[in-house]
């Protein structure tokens, strides 16, 4: 895969302010890379609770949470909109209308029925781990496992007789739904029924470029 010239200069510094432990920072970060984007770090722990200090909500994001890129002197927070910013005008987007509008389609999948269920499970059993976790976030663990299985599940009748979600190449889709897929063990999904999701994480990995989280 090889970038296009962007339609106009990105400024300078890109600069993503992130946690390193979440896949929605990965994302931009996987972006950047396959795009050869050159992006400085800033790290918070969020456990920490490193985004919701006086400093961070007045100068980087009101709302309080990561990832944030900063683009010059403008911030831009959630993650998919970042990840659009990078790569608006590059072969990560589909030349199809109709394409373009089934990427933004498996973005908003991710953001809506992938994410809040296959991350919030890692979140809670590999970051913050089991014995930290309420009576409320346990007894919302069946749910949220429920919903995290229906996805993959989705995921793999997609990409049963396809390599990619959207036309024959990696998009934002990919990239999108790839962060929390390749981890989803870490909230304990096993992919073992899922061998063209796996197949689909081969291909990601095999990217010139690729990054790993």
């Amino acid at each position: 895969m090889t970038a296009h010239a962007l339609p106009t200069a990105l400024p300078s510094p890109l600069i993503l302010h992130e946690d390193p432990v979440s896949g929605n920072c990965y994302k931009i970060r996987l972006t950047a890379a396959l795009l050869d984007i050159p992006i400085e770090r800033r790290f918070y722990d969020i456990t920490k609770g490193e985004t919701r200090t006086g400093r961070f909500l007045a100068e980087v994001d009101a709302n309080g949470r990561i990832p944030v890129l900063q683009a010059g002197e403008r911030f831009l927070p959630e993650s998919n909109a970042a990840c659009f910013y990078l790569a608006d005008g590059s072969d990560l987007f589909p030349s199809g209308r109709f394409e373009r509008a089934a990427m933004l389609r498996w973005m908003f999948f991710e953001q809506y029925q992938h994410e809040p269920n296959i991350a919030t499970m890692r979140y809670w059993l590999h970051v913050l781990g089991e014995a930290k976790l309420s009576d409320e976030q346990r007894g919302l663990m069946p749910m949220k496992r429920s919903g995290g299985e229906a996805a993959l599940a989705l995921m793999h009748r997609h990409l049963a007789h396809r390599d990619w979600f959207v036309g024959d190449a990696c998009s934002l889709a990919d990239i999108a739904l790839f962060a929390y897929t390749h981890v989803a063990h870490e909230g304990g999904f096993s992919l073992d029924e899922y061998h063209a999701v796996r197949g689909w994480i081969r291909r990601m990995r095999a990217l010139p470029r690729f990054a790993a989280m």
